[in-house]
């Protein structure tokens, strides 16, 4: 079986230090909490940016900054920017202003869906403007499917050549207002990706481990960390951390080893490229 890949959430849109005070909000703080947890598997990295006040932002700026002090600090990772709909304005200007830094990979979501709150808006043009955006800087959109309805928007997209396949996939289950966390949704999902795609699944909330486990046992790969659960279990605050040791102990528990970078960016397709730490760190 395939080796494990690790993507870690951060931080995400909604958790606070107020909700949860280990929540890394700044670029030092982001850059810390990967380092530390890039030391016991973790090898791809879903980065949120927040602006002064703490809120989500797509500002290019900040982004880069959180950029600049993973390469600071060495950590060899795989960078991917969130372009998610909870960071300003809902234009490709706004969501892809990013999409010119060194980065490897950047969400995507080829659909609209719920979020407990709001609407998780992707127009139509929007979303061929940001593959567009990605496409010209040589980034790898993950695709964000909230539910199989976006799995089907992404098969339109690859079939007319919009999207290069092979595509790579994370099943977000369990979000109020999208697709359940359980095990038949999970299969449908699953067995509903194009040949040949590689996926990863992220639990919300109380989905966290049996989805996490899920995917594990069925070959695919996993995220976790503050975005997905700002809780280890009831009543316990998690930190990213405790997150990714619980997903390494399960893993050796289950027999699948781990990924490294190196080894995560063959899987992904994402070609010899390497990033400044990675030259950085051989150097060493």
């Amino acid at each position: 079986m395939e080796k494990l890949i690790i993507t870690l959430a951060l931080t995400g849109n909604v958790p606070t230090k107020e909700l949860n005070p280990d929540t890394p909000v700044t670029p030092e703080e982001i850059a810390y909490d990967l380092k530390e947890c890039c030391k016991n598997g973790v090898s791809l990295a879903h980065i949120h940016a927040r602006d002064e006040k703490q809120r989500p932002t797509h500002d290019r700026g900040i982004y880069k900054n959180i950029l600049d002090e993973i390469k600071k600090k060495k950590v060899n990772v795989i960078t991917q920017l969130s372009t998610g709909a909870r960071g300003g304005e809902n234009t490709v200007e706004s969501r892809g202003q990013m999409l010119d830094l060194d980065c490897d990979m950047a969400s995507l979501a080829t659909g609209s869906s719920n979020f407990p709150m709001s609407i998780n808006a992707n127009t139509p043009d929007l979303i061929k403007g940001l593959i567009n955006k990605m496409n010209e800087s040589n980034i790898k959109p993950e695709i964000e499917a909230f539910d199989i309805g976006m799995i089907d928007g992404a098969k339109r997209l690859l079939k007319q050549g919009i999207l290069k396949a092979p595509l790579h996939f994370n099943l977000v289950m369990n979000v109020p207002g999208s697709i359940a966390g359980n095990p038949k949704n999970l299969m449908f999902m699953v067995e509903s990706l194009p040949e040949g795609s590689t996926w990863s699944v992220c639990g919300i909330g109380s989905a966290q481990v049996p989805m996490l486990t899920m995917a594990m046992l069925l070959g695919g790969h996993v995220r976790t960390g503050l975005e997905d659960t700002i809780l280890y279990k009831k009543g316990v605050q998690a930190t990213n951390r405790m997150l990714v040791d619980r997903v390494v102990r399960i893993s050796k528990e289950l027999g699948r080893q781990i990924a490294t970078p190196d080894e995560a960016r063959e899987i992904l397709c994402l070609g010899k490229k390497k990033s400044i730490v990675g030259k950085l760190l051989k150097k060493r």
